[in-house]
């Protein structure tokens, strides 16, 4: 007979596996406990309905150091969760794996060969270090690897030797190089080098903002901005948040801020952006519209505060000129440099910040998710994730809306059959992304919802024409004057419009707090930190409290897939993120509109 506890045990919801796979699942007791206590230190694979597959990764694992969980946190919370006993090999290498983080250790320190230099110009290795100022030490107190390093390619390229047993000395300007070289090879460093301080600046955060109302930070937003400012001890002032869209990462920011009170160059993705940020920072701290200066293609000023976006750092007259606005960087001597939406952060930009190590900097984030695994380059630039919350945690505390998302599938029609067949791979995302049937079906969604604020959302501009023309109502684009997309964008908020058609452009930092619904034609192939940027677009706690509203309070997340096309494998893909976070998706088989009413049994749609 089994015991009562061996019986417990059986119903625990996580299998381990000895190719670092962990199954979830979904249905046992306990499952989302479990869930959260994943998140910290693994990584989501896949999500169909009943067993979930994390896998446990280097970068995961590093994450969780830098954040302070300890291996044995790590391995007592498997232990925990785990219906049987854990493959001996899985833990020994979360061990091995996890111990790399802070083996070496990147400081800063007076040397023998730094005071040579000074006087005479080069040291005993013939090589030139540079002056003492400019110097740094990568020490381990391992001697095993401080062999491994000195025969390593990258070391022989950018390390000199150290007076002190099991160092090395590198220059201050290689320190990001380093760091992300270093990662590949895997073995992370600890940058426990001082920052520089940049030039003082009292901002201060107002008690009341602008229209009157308390200014209320929230305990999370509170401990994610210590997070990176810390006791300013070396080690800290750099890292990366991550938090739900609507759960206020500018308040972060300007948190972050006015703990430092320093000059600040804030970085995000598009002009409407930045003036978001000017608004913010007027309306919640004491700075005044002549210390803020906006670096957009359409004014180019510098001051004590500034916001740029990504576009123009990136730009240049062609593939062969250097980027002529990386010298903002240098314009002044910045305090801190705050990336928003840093999972978008573009590889020229990488280039600058590996330049930009002695400088504090904090990347906001909604996911760190990249396709293209660059997520590595975050980590290890702008710099490890210091703060994360589950976006189940604050929907059920009210700071972010409850969602719900809804998957219809709809049929391919007959004459794109052949087509489809015949189609290159991406031929064949197109045809299935842009497939007709889908306009009728938001068309049918709008109407049905007339109570919400609907974002239509794609990646494919005739079919966002053709849905806007529809529906006569305004459609933004990359080309929309950033004018009339300001306009548009007013006038959702104010109510004058309850419906817009968007590209792309608003998948990231636009504030639309009473949006309640969106409806996605189309994606980025298979991306799931579009996905969630897109689902966060309705996040935003609502205004329940205006006149003639009548929202159900729930908002929803409808996407349209063509049924076995490529449109089903991208959109598994692009889920799988906010199955991590907790979200599923309801599938339905799409016909008409009869097919929505088994949502009205989820109280979907408002009755009055």
């Amino acid at each position: 007979m089994q015991n009562a506890e061996q019986v417990e045990q059986f119903q625990n919801p996580l299998i381990v596996q000895s190719d670092r796979t962990i199954l979830l699942d979904v249905h046992a007791p306990r499952s989302e406990e479990c869930r959260n206590a994943l998140i910290p230190f693994a990584e989501l694979e896949r999500s169909p309905e009943h067993l979930h597959t994390y896998r446990l990764t280097p970068l995961s694992l590093w994450n969780a150091a830098s954040a302070g969980i300890s291996t044995e946190q790590i391995i007592q919370t498997l232990r925990e969760f785990s219906r049987y006993q854990i493959p001996q090999n899985i833990e020994m290498w979360i061990c091995e794996t996890a111990e790399r983080f802070g083996k070496l250790r990147l400081v800063q320190i007076e040397t023998k060969e730094s005071r040579e230099e000074n006087s005479t110009g080069e040291n005993s290795t013939g090589k030139n270090p540079p002056p003492a100022q400019e110097f740094l030490c990568l020490e381990t107190a391992d001697e095993n690897i401080f062999k491994q390093i000195q025969n390593n390619s990258i070391a022989k390229k950018f390390l000199l030797p150290c007076e002190r047993p099991n160092c090395f000395l590198l220059a201050l300007t290689d320190r990001g190089i380093v760091k992300q070289k270093f990662l590949e090879f895997g073995w992370p460093i600890k940058d426990e080098a001082p920052l520089r301080e940049g030039e003082s600046l009292e901002i201060n955060l107002r008690e009341k903002t602008l229209s009157g109302n308390p200014l209320v930070i929230r305990e999370y937003q509170t401990e994610a901005a210590e997070s990176i400012v810390a006791d300013r001890r070396p080690g800290t002032g750099f890292g990366t948040i991550a938090l739900p869209c609507g759960s206020g990462k500018t308040i972060v920011g300007m948190k972050i801020m006015s703990m430092l009170k320093t000059s600040t160059l804030i970085i995000t993705t598009n002009i409407t952006a930045v003036h978001q940020w000017i608004d913010e920072l007027l309306d919640k701290t004491n700075l005044t519209r002549e210390q803020i200066a906006e670096y957009t293609g359409e004014k180019k000023y510098i001051a004590p505060v500034t916001i740029a976006t990504y576009q123009i750092l990136t730009w240049r007259p062609d593939k062969e000129s250097t980027f002529p606005h990386f010298s903002i960087f240098h314009e002044r001597a910045w305090g801190l440099i705050i990336y928003d939406e840093v999972h978008l952060l573009p590889a020229p930009v990488f280039r600058v910040v590996a330049e930009l190590q002695a400088v504090r900097r904090v990347g906001l984030t909604a996911t760190l998710v990249r396709e293209d695994g660059c997520q590595g380059h975050v980590f290890s630039l702008v710099g490890p994730k210091r703060y994360d919350v589950p976006w189940k945690e604050l929907e059920k505390n009210g700071f972010i809306a409850s969602a719900r998302c809804i998957e219809l599938r709809v049929n391919l029609p007959e004459h794109l059959a052949l087509e489809y067949a015949m189609a290159s791979p991406r031929e064949k995302h197109k045809i299935a992304s842009t497939n007709p049937a889908k306009i009728q079906v938001a068309k049918d969604l709008v109407e049905k919802f007339s109570d919400d604020k609907i974002l239509v959302i794609g990646q494919y501009l005739n079919q966002l024409k053709e849905i806007a023309d529809l529906l006569k109502v305004p459609l933004i684009t990359g080309k929309t004057p950033n004018a009339e997309r300001e306009k548009i964008y007013e006038d959702f908020r104010s109510g004058k419009n309850r419906v817009i058609v968007v590209s792309k452009v608003a998948n990231f930092a636009v504030d639309l707090p009473d949006a309640s619904m969106a409806v996605e034609l189309s994606g980025a192939f298979g991306s799931r930190q579009e996905e969630a940027q897109r689902l966060g677009r309705i996040l935003r706690p609502k205004n329940l409290n205006k006149p003639g509203e009548n929202f159900s309070g729930t908002s929803k997340f409808f996407t349209i897939i063509t049924r076995r096309t490529s449109d089903e494998d991208f959109g598994s893909n692009r889920q799988k993120f906010l199955a991590e976070q907790g979200y599923s998706y309801k599938i339905i088989l799409y016909n008409d509109l009869k097919d929505l009413d088994v949502l009205e049994e989820h109280a979907l749609v408002q009755r009055t």
